[in-house]
């Protein structure tokens, strides 16, 4: 496909890819859904005469103050930029620009592995900074500059650090991860929508738990996520092997899905550990009410990190509910209805969440063994779905057969007969029981 869109753009000499593209085309043969090309003069003067040739297929959207603009070509993105040197205020990761040669443009990368460059037309590779290609080679994160600079001009560059090693395999080159600790502070400045999205990233590659362990290793994690970080060095108790925080690594490790929504519960599950962590008199462990305070607690950090009120709120469920099971023996078929009710669609995350939970470092086997608890779940959905745990009952219907008039009484008699259906005590397709014990409900 690229072929073709390089075809059809027929770039001039000067304008050559660069970034993430070049890297990962030397790495996996791909190009990505996002292509960068640098240009050697007016980025926005061949933007636009592409455009007037109809070699785009919209009308090029420009940001003047960086020198760049966006094009769409056969549903691919792509950026050009005229080659730049940057200077910021160190208030600001938005940087003032200035017209630069190629070379100035590749030091004011944040790291050797993305200032490659390639030509267009015979796919030669073209590393300025004689640094890139050794680097990717050896799989080294490294600057182009020293990390100290890079670092306080952009500091999301350090949460991109982070993803980068892990999400390529990679290690840091010497002083780097140094001097991330140094200048930790400086995600002050980073808006909470980009920390949100380089954490996604990290969150939706299957070696979260490795990435996550650095955010906190450098210093990271608690600018951003403190509630996380407090679970570092919480002691859990005889039944499990490791504290709060190794132990929450594993739950995200054993969680871990393309599902971004399990893997923040797994993240968060334990999250209200730090502020109710308690020792009886016979010196065990406890953390009571851990689920309920964690719940608000998770609400609270992620929607603070812009991950929007559903998200956060689903999340939250699952935090809340996923100790409802704690032993075997309360696995009876009123108590997985009820816990099917409050779940809803979300019982298969819980379920995921739960199993997870009892692989995270537990000295003892889980009290709950989860492959048994989907059969349970099951074989009572089998008779009672999901969508029939509810009044046997409308509102309409409980007015028209008893010549009610609208009103709280209603609502209260169909939560009645929700909780018979739940218990077990009425079968939520037979309407003429339901009348029947509306009809004692009323009277009493």
């Amino acid at each position: 496909m690229i072929d073709e869109i390089l075809q059809r753009l027929n770039l001039p000499k000067g304008a050559y890819l660069v970034g993430g593209c070049v890297r990962d085309h030397l790495l996996d043969g791909s190009f990505g859904e996002d292509i960068d090309i640098v240009v050697d003069g007016d980025a926005a003067a061949l933007v636009s005469a592409l455009w007037a040739e109809k070699r785009v297929d919209a009308p090029p959207e420009f940001y003047p103050r960086f020198g760049t603009a966006l094009v769409r070509v056969d549903g691919l993105h792509i950026e050009f930029a005229s080659a730049r040197k940057e200077s910021y205020d160190q208030t600001s990761r938005k940087p003032d620009t200035h017209r630069a040669t190629l070379e100035e443009d590749m030091l004011r990368r944040d790291f050797t592995v993305n200032a490659l460059m390639m030509d267009p037309h015979d796919r030669q590779i073209i590393d300025l900074l004689g640094a890139g290609l050794s680097d990717l080679h050896n799989k080294i994160l490294r600057t182009p500059v020293a990390p100290d600079q890079t670092f306080f001009d952009d500091p999301l560059r350090m949460l991109r650090a982070v993803r980068f090693k892990h999400r390529l395999g990679f290690e840091f080159a010497d002083g780097l991860a140094e001097s991330i600790r140094s200048h930790a502070d400086r995600l002050e400045i980073i808006s909470a929508d980009r920390i949100r999205d380089e954490l996604t990233k990290m969150l939706l590659h299957p070696t979260a738990d490795d990435a996550l362990r650095d955010l906190l290793d450098l210093g990271l994690l608690v600018k951003f996520a403190p509630e996380l970080a407090a679970l570092k060095g919480v002691e859990q108790g005889r039944h499990h092997t490791v504290d709060a925080w190794d132990h929450t690594l594993k739950v995200v490790k054993a969680a871990w899905s393309s599902d971004l929504v399990l893997t923040l519960a797994a993240l968060t599950h334990d999250i209200g550990k730090p502020q109710t962590r308690s020792v009886g008199k016979d010196g065990r462990t406890h953390f009571f009410g851990h689920e309920r305070v964690g719940a608000k607690i998770a609400a609270d950090t992620l929607t603070r990190l812009n991950f929007g009120r559903s998200m956060a709120g689903t999340v939250a469920q699952l935090v809340r509910l996923h100790m409802r099971l704690g032993k075997q023996d309360v696995c009876t078929p009123k108590a997985l209805r009820r816990l099917a009710k409050e779940a809803g669609e979300d019982l298969p995350r819980l379920l995921d969440l739960m199993e997870a939970d009892g692989k995270g470092g537990k000295a003892t086997a889980p009290r709950v063994d989860i492959p048994w608890v989907r059969e349970q779940f099951e074989a009572v959905l089998a008779k009672t779905p999901l969508e029939s745990l509810k009044s046997p009952l409308t509102g309409d219907e409980i007015i028209a057969e008893f010549s009610l008039d609208q009103g709280p009484k209603v609502g209260r008699i169909m939560e009645k007969l929700e909780k018979q259906v739940i218990e077990g005590k009425l079968d939520p397709f037979d309407k003429s029981a339901a009348i029947e014990a509306a009809r004692r409900l009323i009277g009493s």
